[in-house]
């Protein structure tokens, strides 16, 4: 089985971010991580891969800086990986980076002369969570679409797959090949090794630049962005708890239930 995914280098999402004095995200000191969902995806694609067999081959719109999430993901069960990098690419919206990604698919598959069985993608990034790239990488293909799967399988050509949902799990079959994206499933992704973070820094990284995608530039980059960021606005500061010490327990909770009644949430 032929496998691609989709990822993108975010700022660590473990590190509360603030905004500068010309109001926009403070993250040139945060390190860049691959956004969490597509180190899922790949886990998932990997655990398939170990079961029906094949390659995977991960890709990536970025500057150099997305080599080192790249040769994160050959540490961890990637094949090949390859970015797409090209100073038109600054901007580009969703629907930009799903054009490119399309493009990027079919030149892949000409060169390796393989096509793709399955294309995963994370849910949504964590730097900006529109959770669209996927669907409209979906569209742009023709292919079919599964969302938000927290397990996958395949047999006879079959793709298998299962969303969770509050009363338990849907199971959504479609024929390969289709794009999914990825939840957070049941098994965290597994760590390279020392020895598979050796044998990634000896993997190369091609870059595929715009003259090799057979597209116009004017469709990606900003100018070409439907979407615009009018501003960014940092989430409110919780208010100081109120602390209730009185001098026995009955004290204690006469009072907290006067302050709920005041509060009319009794």
């Amino acid at each position: 089985m032929e496998i691609l995914v989709c990822i993108k280098q975010v700022p660590d999402d473990s590190v509360e971010v603030h905004l500068k004095p010309d109001g926009t995200p403070d993250i040139d000191k945060i390190d860049k991580v691959v956004n969490a969902f597509d180190t899922y995806a790949l886990e998932m694609a990997t655990r398939l891969k170990e079961a029906v067999g094949g390659e995977i081959t991960v890709v990536s719109v970025g500057g150099d800086s997305v080599r080192d999430a790249l040769k994160n993901c050959l540490s961890v069960g990637a094949d090949h990986a390859y970015r797409l990098t090209d100073p038109a690419f600054a901007g580009s919206d969703t629907l930009g980076k799903a054009l490119l990604l399309a493009r990027a698919k079919t030149w892949l598959e000409k060169k390796s002369g393989k096509p793709f069985d399955l294309i995963f993608c994370g849910l949504m990034a964590t730097d900006r969570p529109s959770g669209q790239t996927g669907a409209e990488l979906a569209e742009i293909l023709g292919a079919g679409l599964i969302t938000g799967i927290v397990d996958i399988s395949c047999k006879d050509g079959v793709i298998s797959a299962q969303q969770e949902t509050d009363s338990g799990y849907n199971v959504v079959e479609a024929a390969a090949p289709c794009v999914v994206t990825v939840n957070r499933p049941a098994y965290d992704p597994r760590y390279p090794t020392i020895k598979s973070k050796l044998a990634a820094k000896k993997m190369p990284i091609d870059a595929i630049p715009l003259a090799e995608l057979g597209m116009d530039g004017t469709k990606v980059g900003a100018a070409a962005a439907r979407t615009r960021t009018v501003s960014f606005t940092e989430p409110p500061q919780k208010a100081a708890g109120i602390k209730i010490n009185e001098k026995d327990q009955a004290e204690s909770a006469r009072k907290l239930v006067a302050m709920m009644v005041k509060a009319k949430v009794l």
